[in-house]
């Protein structure tokens, strides 16, 4: 997962990423990959796709109604909050399908409250991720994996159905695969929980007969990992 936060104010944004760390500590929540912008056109000119993004309206130049805009374009998933301390511009947020809009200063306990409601629907959404193979590419539901394999300097994603040969190393699977239902028990594998059905300290067994390593270092944030996902499947 990718949050952007966007405001002219740093100390805002020092206090926003505070909180947003905050939150996926407690919520023993991998930490998502967070970029900080002081501009709408700093941001814009970065590029790149997040899934979430926190904006400030008022700010010189291009403000946060027009960066969200130009967020949604590039993912029309992605969810936007807006955060200001000016209600008149709420018609305007909204009129581009804004998530959620909050005011400044922070309330700490809203802001968690309206992130858990995100994260919910972020889950339980179909999200796809691209894998691009020598013969082409492909567009793959990201729950459908059962696992990732580096091996013989190969990297193997694997399905219930088919197994893919990607051109990507399993560090770039690493940073797509945040989900709350993937885990790197071992560096070169990457296993989606949900599929888990049996392990032990040296290896997992998993849906579809595929096996992946766990190092012992591993071992107890592995079975934490997987506790937790399936309480929070309840």
């Amino acid at each position: 997962m990718r949050i952007a936060v966007c405001d002219d104010d740093q100390n805002f944004c020092k206090e926003m990423l505070k909180y947003l760390q905050g939150y996926f500590k407690e919520k023993k929540l991998r930490q998502p990959e967070y970029v900080c912008f002081s501009s709408g056109e700093a941001m814009m000119k970065a590029g790149g796709i997040f899934d979430m993004a926190f904006l400030d309206v008022e700010m010189d130049g291009i403000s946060g109604i027009h960066a969200g805009e130009y967020l949604k374009k590039k993912n029309d998933k992605i969810f936007i909050f807006i955060v200001t301390s000016f209600p008149e511009y709420l018609d305007e947020a909204m009129s581009f399908r804004v998530f959620r809009y909050l005011s400044k200063p922070l309330d700490k306990a809203r802001l968690y409250r309206n992130l858990e409601a995100a994260l919910k629907i972020y889950m339980a959404s179909d999200r796809k991720v691209v894998v691009e193979t020598k013969a082409g590419v492909y567009s793959v539901v990201a729950e459908k994996i059962v696992m990732v394999e580096a091996v013989n300097r190969k990297v193997i994603l694997y399905t219930l159905k088919r197994e893919f040969e990607c051109v990507h190393p399993i560090k770039y699977w690493a940073e797509q695969l945040t989900d709350k239902c993937f885990c790197r028990p071992h560096r070169s594998f990457i296993v989606n929980l949900k599929y888990v059905q049996k392990f032990d300290n040296h290896l997992i067994s998993l849906a579809g007969d595929r096996v992946a390593y766990l190092t012992r270092r591993k071992y107890k944030e592995f079975k934490d990992a997987y506790l937790f996902y399936l309480e929070s499947e309840k």
